[in-house]
């Protein structure tokens, strides 16, 4: 165990990461140079198009007699729980900072997340061969941060290959190695009598089942063996354990500080959570490994076939990428606008766009999602609470004691020039300010508190919008809390919407009732008869625009004669409306529903 080095990498979105792990396969001759290609961990076509990292692949390298397990982590803050147990699986964290951008809000959320596990941290500047690099400037920003000396910091192109040798010296010099560090010495584990190991990831596999990866703490694990999940009680028999180089490897066994995988031969992916304990020995009651909890949704959308025909497909194709994935929920939901679908959690929006493009890319169908949506508890009757993810299920007013909505604890990496413009926007989405770092002379870190609902929408659009795309942003859900939070329903021609009705904060519900109704009325077809379109809470009526009517000149075919001719035919289209306007229906075209449900701030 004292030769083996555990470590991730964690950086921001473009800094180089997936290279710089190329740039280690290579040094390391674990993949040749003919084998080797661009982001050689990115398995998914989607992750080599958008040049970010999605799903973490663990790989096991060998250098000067030491090995070294590489988990490379998405860099995303919509996968923080994917993040977390990755770095449970390490004692050592890679932090790699793009030298002429500086440090960012992700790269500062996943370095706290890794400060918190206890690992020993190891900055990296890379892209010191850019023109635009401004290496001391960043060193500068990273002393300040995570206080440490800037002489620390190794510069490194991941691109050229400069300052590879050295990295991975000290990879070996500073990282410790498994034993009685991290996990072992969290649960004071001193021998290795029992077998136990943590799940960091699963992967579905339609022929073999869900194969778990895991990092073993105690013990081994070898083929053929009766092993346990401790969250559920499921037992299972190893038909095959091995390492990551980076394809499966197969192995007699898998030892204690050793980074590996189990094919489980399970057809349920759900049996295997992401941070659950695998155990092998003779306890009747044996502890789990901390750190396990199922992943929660924060962000739902519904997602819906544009023809009707393809129901069943898209409801196979949502089970077939939650068996890969664990944090993808999904429930049947109907709209009267836009038919059968499915309401559908997700991690973040991130999550949600990868879904969306995943559904479209790899099972050729076309779908309709709408605007994301957060979830609400509510407090009724006798101090009951149930969970909201649509304002259709909202209940009565009369039954509400308390509403409360999530809120994100922010922070916005932006150049000092634009701080006045980031604070404004943060105030208007009822923001609370908490605190600003100048890390350097010419950036500052603002800390804010929000709702997650004002975040989810296009905050992070209007940021970078406002900084002309200089500033970065990150969140972390820290709970729920009570606000004035009411449902205001759409009322078309009198008839209520269903779909079309919003969770608002009594504040801003005469603002958001007007764009609505506004919206409505510029993209309605007109009828025969004018159209009231109104919002309310309640009885009471916020909100309201008109779709003017479709007007025959029913007095054209007059050539003259008595005034009194043309004013009974006008009184006689009049009454004609009036009754038109008691019996006619009005059904909110598909087309319409979406540009409301993808409105954007005025």
């Amino acid at each position: 165990m004292k030769n083996i080095r555990n470590f991730c990498i964690i950086a921001h979105i473009d800094h180089g990461k997936s290279t710089l792990a190329d740039r280690l396969l290579e040094e390391t001759k674990t993949v040749q140079s003919r084998d080797l290609k661009a982001q050689m961990l990115d398995s998914m076509e989607l992750e080599r198009e958008r040049g970010i990292t999605i799903k973490l692949q663990p790989v096991r390298m060998e250098y000067e007699d030491h090995v070294l397990n590489l988990i490379d982590t998405p860099g995303h803050v919509d996968f923080t729980f994917e993040i977390s147990r990755s770095l449970s699986a390490c004692e050592g964290a890679l932090l790699v900072v793009d030298a002429s951008q500086g440090i960012e809000a992700q790269t500062l959320a996943n370095l706290y997340l890794a400060l918190e596990q206890d690992l020993e941290i190891i900055p990296v500047l890379n892209k010191i061969d850019l023109p635009s690099a401004d290496p001391e400037r960043v060193k500068t920003e990273i002393s300040n941060t995570i206080g440490i000396d800037p002489s620390e910091v190794i510069g490194v192109s991941a691109k050229e290959g400069t300052g590879i040798s050295e990295l991975l010296d000290a990879i070996i010099e500073k990282i410790p190695s498994p034993d009685n560090n991290g996990i072992r010495k969290q649960c004071g584990i001193t021998d290795d009598s029992e077998a136990k190991a943590l799940i960091f990831d699963s992967v579905f596999n339609q022929f073999r089942g869900v194969i778990a990866f895991m990092r073993v703490v105690s013990g081994s694990i070898c083929k053929g063996d009766k092993v346990k999940f401790l969250s559920n009680g499921k037992q299972v028999d190893v038909l095959e354990c091995g390492f990551f180089r980076p394809t499966f490897s197969p192995q007699d066994e898998i030892k204690a500080g050793e980074v590996g995988y189990i094919v489980t031969g399970l057809k349920d992916a759900k049996e295997v959570r992401t941070g659950d304990t695998i155990y092998k020995g003779v306890s009747e009651k044996p502890s789990m490994l901390p750190g396990f909890k199922i992943p929660r949704s924060m962000v739902f959308a519904g997602i819906f076939p544009e023809d009707a025909d393809d129901f069943v497909p898209l409801r196979e194709a949502l089970e077939k990428l939650s068996l890969e994935d664990s944090a993808l929920y999904f429930e049947p939901e109907t709209s009267s606008a836009l038919g059968n679908g499915f309401r559908v959690g997700f991690l973040g929006l991130l999550h949600l766009e990868i879904i969306q493009e995943r559904i479209q890319r790899e099972f050729n169908l076309d779908i309709i999602t709408t605007s994301p949506s957060v979830p609400h508890e509510v407090i009724i009757g006798k101090g009951e609470m149930i969970k909201v993810h649509s304002p259709v299920f909202m209940p009565d007013p009369s039954v509400i004691k308390e509403v409360r909505e999530p809120w994100a604890k922010v922070e916005i990496f932006t150049p000092s020039e634009y701080t006045g413009a980031v604070l404004d926007l943060v105030t208007k989405r009822r923001g609370i300010l908490e605190n600003m770092i100048h890390p350097s002379e010419n950036r500052v870190i603002i800390s804010a508190k929000m709702p997650l609902s004002s975040i989810i929408t296009d905050f992070h659009d209007s940021i970078k919008s406002a900084t002309k795309g200089f500033a970065s942003m990150g969140f972390d859900i820290i709970g729920f809390q009570v606000e004035n939070l009411v449902k205001m329903d759409i009322l078309v021609a009198g008839e209520m919407v269903p779909s079309l009705a919003l969770i608002v904060h009594r504040s801003e519900a005469e603002y958001m009732g007007r764009r609505v109704c506004k919206t409505l009325k510029d993209n309605l077809p007109r009828k025969q008869f004018a159209i009231a379109v109104q919002a309310c809470i309640g009885g009471k009526i916020v909100a309201r625009e008109t779709v003017s009517a479709y007007r025959k000149d029913v007095t054209a075919k007059l050539y003259g004669g008595d005034v009194t001719r043309k004013n009974k035919l006008l009184d006689k289209q009049k009454k004609g409306k009036k009754r038109m306007m008691q019996m006619g229906q009005v059904d909110v075209p598909k087309d319409v529903f979406l540009k409301i449900l993808r409105r954007g701030d005025d």
